[in-house]
């Protein structure tokens, strides 16, 4: 199985990291103790497990004297094993533990002559503890990294490819309101409407009818292709920024003929590429297999 190791110093992003793979599908284990780390990770397949991540830091305490050891019986087990060593410098972690105000793990542990130890000397005596374990895997310094790229660079430690992004196309009634989740709106009122056509009235954007209909209008087209010029030259940009997941929400007055016309027509496209759902929110759509 894929196993990534997340260590390192408090503050560093271990937490982002660790989150970073945990949406990529990774089961996660934050705070084990390295001496149970083989027994673990070794009974996980047989529960259906074949990725793992787990963050291990200064609150295992000398067990992180074993990781080595452990890495070498892990391997020699046929497991695919990664590490990434999260670092920073010590002004930028008392920075972010002052916005924070989180406590460190290693200030509940007194200096010899009882006083309890200031941030800086918590993160000196972390940094000698966990100075058994620099030069194992991938050294990252976080320092002025951005979250984003701090995700994609774990992503690149652990092997993993770009998966599609999953893009909700939604078609709404404006007299109910925008979604409140949409991440992009798109106004359809711009279009014919099928409803002041007496034959279309009762029908939907899926019918046939309606189909042939509004995929007879120039604009209606032009409006569809443009929809969809500006997410295929936006998306690479939400992708960059790690989304996982986009909201496209097109409207109409009331939420039955252009919008989910419109809807069905971007699905198609970018069902190829994308992994896509399709929501209809107008209540007379309700329960009709969206």
């Amino acid at each position: 199985m894929r196993v990534v190791l997340i260590t390192g110093i408090s503050g560093s992003g271990k937490s982002i990291a660790t989150k970073a793979l945990e949406d990529d599908g990774f089961l996660c284990i934050d705070n084990l103790p390295v001496s149970f780390l083989f027994e673990v990770i070794d009974s996980l397949p047989d529960r259906g497990h074949d990725r793992v991540a787990v963050s291990i830091d200064a609150r295992g305490g000398e067990s992180v004297n074993e990781l080595g050891e452990a890495i070498q019986r892990l391997t020699a087990k046929g497991h695919d094993v990664r590490l990434a060593f999260l670092d920073a410098r010590t002004e930028t972690l008392v920075q972010r533990y002052s916005e924070t105000r989180r406590r460190h793990p290693m200030s509940l542990q007194l200096n010899p002559d009882g006083t309890t130890p200031t941030l800086t000397e918590s993160i000196e005596r972390e940094r000698e503890l966990m100075s058994v374990l620099e030069g194992f895997g991938v050294g990252i310094d976080t320092t002025d990294l951005h979250p984003n790229t701090l995700r994609t660079w774990i992503r690149d430690v652990a092997g993993l490819v770009r998966t599609p992004l999953v893009v909700l196309f939604q078609s709404f009634p404006y007299k109910h309101g925008v979604p409140l989740d949409a991440d992009l709106v798109f106004d359809a009122r711009c279009l014919p409407n099928p409803h002041y056509v007496a034959k279309l009235r009762e029908r939907d954007g899926r019918d046939p009818a309606v189909i042939e209909y509004l995929a007879a209008i120039p604009r209606v087209a032009r409006f569809v292709d443009d929809v969809a010029a500006f997410l295929v030259s936006w998306l690479p940009h939400y992708l960059e920024e790690n989304r996982s997941y986009l909201s496209v929400a097109i409207g109409c007055t009331g939420g039955r003929h252009r919008s989910v016309y419109c809807v069905e027509e971007l699905a198609k496209r970018f069902a190829l590429s994308e992994q896509v759902l399709v929501r209809h929110r107008s209540p007379g759509l309700a329960g009709k297999g969206n």
